[in-house]
C-alpha cells in the first residue's frame, strides 16, 4: 500500500507481540484501540542514533497525548527481546529507559510493508500515522532515516482533527489550539484572510 493512499482510509490492522509499559510481553491488536485516537509511529532500529531521541520525546509528552484520548504506539523491525533490552539500558548509556507506551515487534516486516514505509525491504522509514477513533488515518508523515520528527507537531495534528470534528471548521496554516479557524466556505475563507492573510 502506498502511504499517500492511506490517508482517509481505514488503517491496516495488525496483531503483533510487543513490550508493554510494565516490561512484560503482550499482544497488541490495533483495532482494539477503536474509540481512541492513536499515534502509530515507526522507527528504523533499536540501539541506533536518532531513534532514542524520538522515543524519549514521545514519552515526555505521553501525558499530553493521553489527555487528548490519544494512545502512542511505536513499531520497529526489531524483536520484542531487543526492545526489552533497550528499555533495560539506561538513557545515559544510549538506552530508552522506562518508556510508558508499547513497542511493537515487526520481525517479518509485514506491518511496515502494509503502511508503505519499508525501505529496501530492510527497515521502516520514520512514518507517523494519526488514527481517529474509527480507525481511519487522518494524517501521515514520513521522514528519511537521518531526520527526527517533531512531537509537538503530532500533538498539534491531534488538536486539529479534534477541533474539526467538534466544530466543523477547518484549520489553516500554522493553526494552534486556541487560534481562530476557518469556516469551509468562500465567505469563511474571505473573512479569515481579511484578518490574517496580510
Amino acid at each position: 500500500m502506498d502511504v499517500c493512499t492511506l490517508v482517509t482510509k481505514e488503517a491496516p490492522d495488525f496483531t503483533a507481540e510487543a513490550v508493554m509499559p510494565d516490561n512484560t510481553f503482550g499482544e497488541i491488536t490495533l483495532s482494539s484501540f477503536r474509540g481512541k485516537y492513536v499515534i502509530l509511529f515507526f522507527y528504523p532500529l533499536d540501539f541506533t542514533f536518532v531513534c532514542p531521541s524520538e522515543i524519549l520525546a514521545f514519552n515526555k509528552r505521553l501525558g499530553d497525548f493521553k489527555a487528548k484520548n490519544c494512545e502512542v504506539i511505536g513499531v520497529s523491525v526489531d524483536s520484542k527481546f531487543t526492545h526489552l533490552a533497550w528499555k533495560n539500558t539506561p538513557v545515559e548509556n544510549g538506552g530508552i529507559g522506562d518508556i510508558q507506551y508499547p513497542l511493537v515487534q515487526d520481525l517479518n516486516k509485514s506491518i511496515s510493508r502494509s503502511y508503505g514505509i519499508l525501505s529496501n525491504e530492510s527497515v521502516a522509514l520514520r512514518g507517523l500515522f494519526l488514527l481517529d477513533p474509527h480507525g481511519k488515518i487522518r494524517h501521515a508523515i514520513i521522514n528519511d532515516l537521518p531526520f527526527g520528527r517533531n512531537v509537538a507537531e503530532a500533538l498539534r495534528m491531534v488538536d486539529a482533527v479534534q477541533f474539526f470534528e467538534a466544530h466543523g471548521e477547518v484549520c489553516p496554516a500554522n493553526w494552534q489550539e486556541g487560534d481562530e479557524a476557518m469556516k469551509p466556505t468562500a465567505e469563511g475563507v474571505a473573512s479569515y484572510l481579511a484578518k490574517h492573510g496580510k
